[in-house]
């Protein structure tokens, strides 16, 4: 069992090192299992976020991503109101055929080696049942209660329905700023990625009568969304620069950049994936070309509200009314964006920074 704090070398250089507080290595060669922890900042409380599986096409990309991760949930945490901090964890390897019993309970072990600093969720590549496996050796996880969820049904702990409610609620304060419409009806939306998030996404969308068109790396979902949605699939080249009213990234981030951005033809941006912008200068470009951009770890907030709760006394009742504030929180950003001509996502930021910072 190996495990220790990156190099400062390769960290405190790195162009998306934020002051993080803590950035631990970690590797088991009997189970294969590479993993990287990041603590961003724990002003407000434990960091929570999620442990991401992805099959990383290099080490300095999952190095890349986790710290833009964990930076994301301080943000997303203190902009929600709630007593937590900011991080982020992900594992090296294709969900679908590296992932192994043995090696989800060594992750159990190096988040117990943690200490608490960290608390781990659900995230792309990993499920509640994964969860439950590394639960063998740490009490440091979320989002693996039964209870009675926000729609009164029986769940498991998975915060995706949480995550999907929330940024419905946002997509719809959106387009009531950016195209002044109360309703969703006829409404173009591409939803980029449909796996636990994007799919539960556009089941609201769907409900609502908008039109929908899905894209996703793995052809089963986008299948699904036809077939009982009735969807249009769009090839992943596509989905971005698809002429609708708004475009919901729901896969990986750094999807809006200085390729994407000035073939974009919708008018809104709404959507649960994290850290959309490539890079800060993105908000302001997409401004400048007319297209609200709902900060994404604003409308995101509902899967991290809603484990928050399960932490500290679940209510669904009040847990729905949490989630449906998201709504608020973007309205005023809007609004304070139109009236000071600054970009959302610095207005998000700067809202963010005065409730972590201060601390």
């Amino acid at each position: 069992m190996n495990h220790a704090p990156a190099p400062s070398s390769i960290v405190f250089s790195h162009p998306e090192f934020d002051q993080h507080e803590q950035v631990c290595f970690f590797s088991d060669p009997d189970t294969g299992l590479k993993a990287i922890i990041a603590v961003h900042n724990s002003n407000r409380g434990p960091a929570l976020g999620g442990c991401r599986m992805w099959p990383y096409a290099s080490d300095e990309e999952a190095l890349r991503d986790v710290l833009r991760l964990s930076r994301g949930m301080t943000y997303k945490s203190a902009l929600a109101n709630l007593d937590l901090g900011g991080g982020k964890s992900v594992i090296i390897g294709n969900p679908r055929e590296h992932k192994s019993e043995a090696l989800l309970e060594k992750m159990g072990q190096y988040l117990e080696s943690l200490g608490g600093r960290y608390i781990a969720a659900e995230d792309s590549g990993t499920s509640v049942p994964d969860l439950k496996v590394m639960g063998r050796h740490t009490s440091h996880i979320g989002g693996v209660t039964e209870q009675i969820g926000i729609d009164g049904k029986l769940n498991n702990g998975d915060p995706s329905p949480a995550t999907a409610y929330g940024t419905f609620v946002g997509l719809k304060a959106a387009v009531k700023h950016r195209l002044d419409r109360d309703d969703l009806n006829g409404l173009k939306v591409a939803v980029q990625g449909v796996g636990n998030v994007g799919y539960r996404l556009a089941q609201h969308l769907h409900a609502a009568g908008a039109e929908l068109y899905v894209s996703d790396i793995h052809e089963d979902q986008v299948a699904r969304a036809v077939k009982e949605l009735g969807a249009t699939a769009i090839s992943a080249e596509k989905i971005l620069d698809l002429d609708v009213d708004v475009l919901a990234p729901c896969a990986m981030g750094a999807i809006l950049n200085d390729h994407s951005i000035p073939t974009l033809k919708a008018k809104v941006i709404a959507g649960a994936a994290n850290n959309q912008l490539e890079a800060e200068r993105h908000d302001a470009q997409l401004m400048e070309r007319g297209i609200l951009y709902a900060p994404d770890y604003a409308i995101n907030a509902g899967g991290i509200i809603d484990i928050f709760y399960e932490r500290t006394g679940y209510d669904a009742a009040k847990v729905r009314a949490h989630i449906e504030s998201i709504g608020d929180t973007l309205s005023e950003i809007f609004y304070r964006s139109a009236l000071s001509n600054i970009p959302t996502g610095a207005i998000a930021n700067k809202l963010a920074e005065e409730r972590f910072k201060a601390l």
